[in-house]
């Protein structure tokens, strides 16, 4: 079905384009006003270095630093020191990034002022605990093993830091802390997204405690200390501006899929299931939907999880799409995509995978089960033998993911739409 691949990357490519965060960072900017002191900028996360830059043609900065995935930064920026570090477990490069963060910060002083720059990823890239590092990525790996989502997940971690919950706009003050955001949390919670540095908790230490007796965590008396530390109760000099988010992503793709032709229908932007399971869910709903007579793309955002069983090799899209191949089998005119807007779909070089009515049968025809591999969480190398890798590269952006199932009547003439290519789409 290589017309629906086609469509497929003018969809994730142009969505994701719009997603960038350069145009959103400095018309967020335009509310910015310094204090008549020093002006530093923090930005963390996937996109921190693509914000930092776009500030960069906005203000003026007296130094800072950039913390962000490892492969994610493009270059030197002028002032600022760059930093990569551990996604999606913190490591020790993660630890020591927050505190020079913390340093940056701490001889700031009535006048002076911090621009923080904001995006998923951050909990993992910017962190500090009391804890030993090994504990700490334990409980972490606790975490994202267990099939928590993202908030139970965040709710966690934010009270094990020492920069989470607040506590690094805590660090900030007396400086005024101007805070932009670019959301891959649903809803745009600021106290979820890279579990709010600069924003106050509205969670609870009930709710807490809730999360880690249901999935059963193995904590230490220490790392229970630290859950019931308190967290700032306000931050008044904390400002902060939400710059874009995964909603945007599905009106843009849906507006793309409409200029391609298709009926376009957004189900949620705030999906969060088990990935194999929503992907079965999306391939169900287009096969109900499709109509001989029209073509269809029915699209959903947010982030899925994964309960880990196996020991392959995959991330959340990747095993959303190939979930939906046994489903779709055979059923001409169909297919289904899933993408991180960032370009990156758990430990792996793919930013998610493609499947068709043809993808089972040819991994059947290579001895390769759908069921056995989901079981063995192993949707890369069996998406690599079926051509349904999406390989973008980091794209500097982070707003979560991106899902559309497709459906073009077979014989129907197609659109003649220009089509970015993944060569062409190196960000």
């Amino acid at each position: 079905m290589a017309e629906l691949r086609r469509h497929a990357e003018r969809i994730y490519t142009g969505a994701i384009r719009r997603a960038l965060p350069d145009v959103a960072v400095k018309e967020a900017l335009k509310g910015f006003r310094p204090g008549p002191g020093r002006t530093r900028i923090i930005a963390v996360g996937k996109a921190a270095w693509r914000m930092a830059s776009a500030a960069l043609e906005t203000i003026e900065a007296d130094g800072g630093l950039v913390v962000t995935k490892y492969g994610h930064s493009q270059g030197p920026l002028p002032g600022l020191e760059i930093l990569e570090a551990g996604h999606p477990v913190a490591d020790a490069a993660s630890f020591a990034a927050s505190e020079r963060a913390l340093e940056l910060v701490r001889d700031l002083g009535e006048g002076d002022s911090v621009l923080f720059l904001l995006s998923g990823g951050g909990s993992a890239l910017f962190e500090s605990s009391d804890l030993p590092l090994e504990e700490f990525r334990d409980i972490n790996r606790q975490l994202l093993a267990c099939g928590a989502d993202i908030q139970e997940v965040n709710r966690v971690r934010k009270r094990l830091s020492n920069v989470k919950g607040g506590r690094f706009g805590e660090a900030c003050a007396p400086a005024r802390v101007f805070s932009v955001v670019l959301s891959d949390v649903l809803g745009d919670r600021l106290d979820m997204i890279a579990s709010g540095p600069a924003a106050v908790d509205a969670s609870t230490l009930e709710e807490t405690l809730a999360v880690a007796g249901k999935y059963g965590l193995k904590l230490s008396s220490q790392a229970m200390a630290l859950l019931a530390r308190p967290l700032p109760a306000a931050l008044p000099h904390v400002e902060s501006h939400v710059c874009g988010s995964v909603s945007q992503l599905c009106q843009t793709a849906a507006e793309i899929c409409r200029g391609l032709g298709y009926e376009s229908r957004v189900l949620t932007d705030r999906a969060s299931g088990e990935a194999r399971e929503t992907g079965e869910a999306l391939a169900r709903a287009l096969l109900r939907e499709r109509r001989a007579e029209r073509p269809l793309a029915l699209i959903l955002g947010g982030e899925t999880v994964v309960k880990l069983t196996g020991q392959g090799k995959g991330g959340r899209n990747q095993e959303l799409a190939l979930a939906a191949a046994p489903i779709l089998a055979g059923m001409e005119g169909t297919a289904l995509f899933s993408v991180g807007s960032d370009g990156t779909d758990g430990p792996t070089d793919a930013a998610g995978g493609f499947v068709d009515s043809g993808t089972w049968a040819l991994l059947r025809e290579q001895g390769i089960e759908v069921p056995a591999v989901l079981a063995e969480n192993d949707s890369y190398h069996a998406l690599e033998r079926a051509g349904g890798l999406i390989v973008t590269g980091p794209t500097g952006t982070n707003v979560n993911d991106l899902s559309v199932a497709l459906y073009w009547p077979p014989g129907m003439p197609q659109n003649e739409e220009p089509v970015f290519t993944t060569a062409e789409y190196r960000l």
